[in-house]
């Protein structure tokens, strides 16, 4: 195999499927790119940059992300290594040959997979992203060109259906009024092909989608839904790991930037796996705080009940922020030793560290424990 992911990424692919328990799971396809200045940070190049859409110096990896009822978890990420600066010992990959890489890793370590979402450069990989998918007996929904082309007989026709109307539902539970219609090369076949849009006589560039299916039985008002979740994990992924600092990092070599971005995804899982929908395991039942110190947490003033990832950050940082004032203190704590007050910091701390989220009990262990020491 091509893809030799770090080995800093097995533990939490491990405990990811530990927590999965054989549950299928959403793939999500991606890239992430960002600025970088000169061209002594190991494989930047000008190069279409999607955060900034549009070319510039900088530097793109292909992401994996796992998908579960709308809570979102990364995988595995790769840089990509542009032709002209590859290193020593390099092999050069095209992303969708990347993406396919990754995929099959993925099941190789047992991962699951009901649903692959891409965009239009994997989509229109036919030869690579799209050949592998089909060989793997895959479902997909994939963006594809508005010029993309399907080799037809002389004797068929394409044709496109009446526009249907679709309640595009969002994450916070809101709908809106979209478009869609199916347009048929030929003879109807297993892969299908859509154009979406908010105005189907207008059909704004920045509200209109071609995408390619291939799901058993899809209805066209599931087709809209399922894209239209891409859209919303895309933009969901950029904001989350702008908040982690993906691109912070201060490096010029691979081997030091792909250990910040790792530590960046572990962030990122350790939020992840505080959600409701991890915790449920199928045949145990969703594992409630029962612990009476975890159950009191949403009483602190700034606890947010909601739901999602921003929401799970936020208290997060509030179950971590013991550790950290303590560490602040610590200083003068040698200066001016205070037992009562060191003593209570560490209980406090120990307090804290009941809150383990959709950690398995097997792998629960002092390792996991945020420390005083």
């Amino acid at each position: 195999m091509i893809f030799n992911p770090s080995p800093l990424s097995k533990h939490p692919l491990r405990l990811i499927l530990q927590v999965l328990a054989g549950r299928e799971i959403t793939l999500i396809i991606d890239e992430t790119g960002d600025r970088e200045k000169g061209s002594t940070t190991d494989y930047v190049k000008r190069q279409y940059i999607g955060n900034l859409g549009k070319i510039e110096n900088g530097i793109v990896a292909v992401t994996a992300y796992g998908l579960l009822e709308r809570m979102t978890f990364p995988l595995v990420f790769e840089v990509y290594k542009p032709k002209e600066r590859l290193l020593e010992g390099d092999t050069y990959l095209s992303k969708p040959k990347i993406a396919v890489e990754m995929i099959r890793y993925l099941q190789k370590l047992g991962f699951r997979f009901k649903l692959v979402l891409a965009d239009s450069l994997y989509g229109e990989s036919h030869s690579t992203f799209i050949k592998a998918l089909n060989e793997l007996q895959l479902n997909y929904a994939v963006a594809i060109r508005s010029n993309h082309g399907v080799w037809l007989p002389q004797d068929q026709t394409v044709r496109q259906n009446r526009w249907r109307t679709f309640d595009r539902v969002f994450s916070d539970g809101s709908q809106q009024t979209r478009y869609i219609r199916e347009i048929v090369f030929g003879r109807r076949r297993e892969v299908q092909y859509w154009l979406i849009t908010t105005d189907p006589n207008k059909l704004p560039g920045n509200s209109t989608w071609y995408v390619m299916t291939k799901i058993t039985g899809v209805k066209f008002k599931e087709v809209g839904n399922i894209y239209g979740l891409r859209n919303w994990i895309e933009y969901g992924l950029k904001q989350s790991k702008n908040e982690l600092g993906w691109a912070d990092f201060r490096f010029t070599n691979y081997s030091q930037i792909s250990k910040w971005w790792e530590l960046v995804m572990s962030a990122y899982l350790l939020i992840s796996l505080q959600a409701e929908v991890l915790n449920n395991i199928p045949d145990k039942g969703l594992h409630e705080p029962t612990d009476s110190v975890v159950s009191k947490f949403p009483e602190h003033q700034l606890w947010d009940e909601g739901t999602g990832w921003k929401n799970l950050l936020n208290n997060l940082r509030l179950v971590i922020q013991p550790y950290q004032f303590f560490n602040l203190l610590k200083p003068w704590l040698r200066v001016f030793p205070i037992s009562h007050l060191s003593v209570g910091f560490f209980t406090l701390i120990t307090l804290m560290n009941r809150m383990r989220g959709a950690i398995p009990d097997t792998s629960y262990s002092e390792d996991f424990l945020f420390s005083s020491a």
